[in-house]
């Protein structure tokens, strides 16, 4: 499938960013990647908002796809994960997408469709795509999604000690997923896996250098506030609406902590395009060092 007859250019507002431009990403421009740093993969994630930050609607309009919708939007989600080694994503935003029953009853999998970025992957010697799903308490059955199922994707379960115990007796149905056990560790939503731990896993296990992550919000704020997340794509939709619905207070991306000016996250605006009135922006955090 291509996605690129039905696209508009992106008009490159400024772009200070490194790296090759590759012809199949002509369309975005430059995009690369800064070697890692120190003994992680480099981590980067995407997301679509509001202006008024909000990124899920909640109810029956709960997918990014909802605030979003370009197809400049799903080309750059494929362009982003065709750079990366695996994709990153908490169990609580696949219990979503299947609650909403689109694309299918069965829920996502998370995985590029625009042919284009498919070779783009080959061409940067990404090799087969890998989901790793980041849970808790392990409390599924794999053959309730389809991202177990291993006919697009590798699938690899992180969770905790006793949620490995959990998935047990799911392994000998579905031996091909991965199941990687962390320590527990607090967070502003109760126990969970130890996201230092988790990454260095994630490396150690599949030599991972470039890892995505989609969210959820939880998910991201248990990374960045690990320091655990280095670059930040941002799509800002043209509408305002509000963090109270019928379904309960809308989420931003930042979830359940309150910052101060002193130890805020700070970031440096790397690039920004735009198409009609939706912005793409590329932010780098500032303690990377490379800005």
């Amino acid at each position: 499938m291509s996605l690129l007859r039905a696209m508009r250019k992106f008009e490159i507002l400024f772009d200070d960013g490194e790296g090759s431009e590759l012809p199949e990403a002509a369309l975005y421009g430059k995009l690369g990647f800064p070697a890692p740093v120190g003994d992680r993969p480099w981590v980067y994630a995407n997301f679509v908002q509001t202006q008024d930050g909000v990124v899920s609607l909640l109810g029956a309009e709960a997918g990014g796809s909802d605030i979003g919708g370009l197809p400049e939007d799903r080309w750059l989600m494929d362009l982003l994960r065709a750079h990366a080694d695996a994709l990153i994503v908490g169990m609580g935003t696949l219990r979503e997408e299947q609650r909403m029953g689109r694309p299918r009853q069965r829920g996502p999998v998370f995985r590029i469709i625009d042919e284009g970025m498919v070779r783009l992957r080959t061409q940067l010697g990404r090799g087969r795509e890998r989901n790793v799903l980041v849970t808790a308490r392990a409390d599924f059955q794999m053959s309730d999604f389809a991202v177990f199922d291993g006919d697009h994707v590798d699938a690899t379960v992180v969770t905790t000690h006793e949620g490995a115990r959990r998935l047990e007796a799911q392994h000998a149905s579905h031996p091909w997923v991965d199941v990687i056990a962390t320590d527990d560790a607090p967070s502003a939503h109760g126990p969970g896996v130890d996201p230092k731990q988790m990454v260095a896993l994630l490396k150690e296990r599949y030599g991972i250098k470039y890892l995505l992550c989609e969210g959820g919000p939880t998910l991201y704020t248990e990374m960045i506030m690990a320091e655990l997340i280095d670059e930040k794509f941002l799509t800002v939709s043209p509408m305002d609406v509000g963090l109270q619905s019928a379904n309960g207070r809308r989420p931003t991306i930042l979830s359940g902590v309150g910052l101060g000016r002193e130890d805020a996250v700070r970031w440096h605006w790397l690039s920004c395009r735009k198409v009609g009135d939706f912005q793409f922006h590329r932010f780098r955090r500032k303690f990377t060092g490379i800005c």
